[in-house]
């Protein structure tokens, strides 16, 4: 499957590795960073240390990029997380340059996998540095569980949430360089995290200025789908990549909620490629689950109350909490985020009384956040305008 944006991040087609050439995990161990003093508790959002990013690994544009690892909050309370700051190029405007939160889709489930380490993916990292050359910074979180100790809370939309906010704290305690305006932009597994930041911004981080949303290729209703889920569905091949999502998502849900006995949904097969799933970079994880369908991955049916209802907890998109304004974007030809979904959530949406500018665009996954890459910056200059 090509990148990472996908049922969280992305794949285009199965069979073509993400990252392909991802380094071993000896490889890809950053340098040594910066500490900063805290507290031992330190609050969200609190700067632990920085490093300066390898300058091969920089956003084409950037003129200065920082590694950092900041403080925020995960299912099982207080946790690090990582990212990146990129700077654009130019003189500082007055009031300093506005934010982007970059949300990424997914690169993998691993630490070696992290972007802060291994760089954006290349398939959108044209994308993100377009972000530099119209004048925003950039902040990239990792997310929880990616560069740091953990399992990765994978498509828990809360935990994103407060990483990705938290990553645009810590980014002010870098450089005196930022405005408190920001927005947040995301891809997939990042179009997911992008809503849920939308939704809990304004009250999780009053003393900063959030402008509103842009999530593209969103994952959504995944948890109304669950209950057909077993041995017999569904079949190879219906979602791009499901397996590989399915692994990093039931991973994520097993160490939130250990008192599931989620092992016992599982064959064995299905069970090693959970283990698996945060422990290899994305290329070795993909050969392993290469020809695995979902079906094969699971014992008994999904179809469990107490299951169903964690599940919609731990994925389910708020439909309230939104102050600001939210571009959604579908591809039309997206086979890892089918449109049927995304309809029912726009539908959703406005029934509670939340409307969204929604957008369908013509190509598939990765290629729907170029399709809409002129019409969401546009949306993107109006919320600071």
């Amino acid at each position: 499957m090509t990148l990472a944006g996908g049922l969280a991040g992305g794949v285009i087609t199965v069979g073509t590795v993400i990252g392909a050439t991802a380094p071993t995990l000896a490889a890809a161990t950053p340098p040594p960073t910066t500490p900063v003093a805290q507290a031992a508790e330190a609050p969200p959002g609190t700067l632990r240390a920085s490093s300066p990013m390898p300058r091969e690994l920089w956003l084409d544009g950037a003129a200065d990029a920082t590694r950092i690892r900041y403080s925020t909050v995960g299912p099982h309370g207080p946790t690090p997380a990582t990212g990146v700051v990129y700077l654009p190029p130019g003189p500082t405007p007055g009031g300093g340059w506005p934010v982007i939160a970059w949300a990424h889709g997914t690169v993998g489930d691993s630490d070696s996998d992290a972007p802060s380490v291994v760089g954006e993916h290349p398939e959108t990292a044209p994308y993100t540095a377009g972000w530099l050359q119209r004048g925003y910074a950039v902040v990239a979180s990792d997310y929880i569980g990616m560069g740091t100790l953990g399992i990765p809370p994978y498509l828990d939309g809360d935990a994103a949430a407060h990483a990705v906010i938290d990553s645009v704290r810590a980014a002010h305690q870098v450089t005196d360089a930022l405005s408190d305006s920001w927005a947040v932009v995301g891809l997939s597994q990042g179009g997911q995290a992008a809503m849920f930041t939308a939704s809990i911004a304004d009250a999780y981080a009053p003393e900063l200025d959030f402008r509103g949303t842009a999530a593209i290729g969103v994952p959504s209703n995944i948890e109304t789908l669950a209950p057909l889920g077993g041995p017999w569905f569904p079949p190879a091949g219906m979602f791009s990549g499901l397996t590989n999502f399915m692994s990093f998502t039931i991973a994520g849900l097993r160490d939130v909620r250990a008192d599931l006995d989620i092992d016992s949904y599982l064959t064995p097969l299905g069970e090693r490629l959970v283990n698996a799933a945060p422990r290899l970079p994305y290329s070795e994880f993909h050969t392993l689950s290469d020809g695995v369908s979902v079906s094969q991955m699971l014992s008994r049916s999904l179809n469990d109350p107490v299951l169903i209802d964690a599940l919609r907890d731990y994925l389910a998109i708020p439909l309230t909490g939104y102050r600001e304004p939210i571009l959604l974007v579908q591809g039309a030809a997206d086979t890892v985020v089918p449109i049927p979904l995304t309809l029912k959530l726009v539908t959703d949406l406005n029934l509670a009384g939340v409307h969204p500018d929604f957008q369908v665009v013509p190509g598939g996954h990765i290629q729907s956040i170029y399709d809409s890459e002129a019409q969401a910056a546009d949306f993107v200059a109006g919320l600071f305008r």
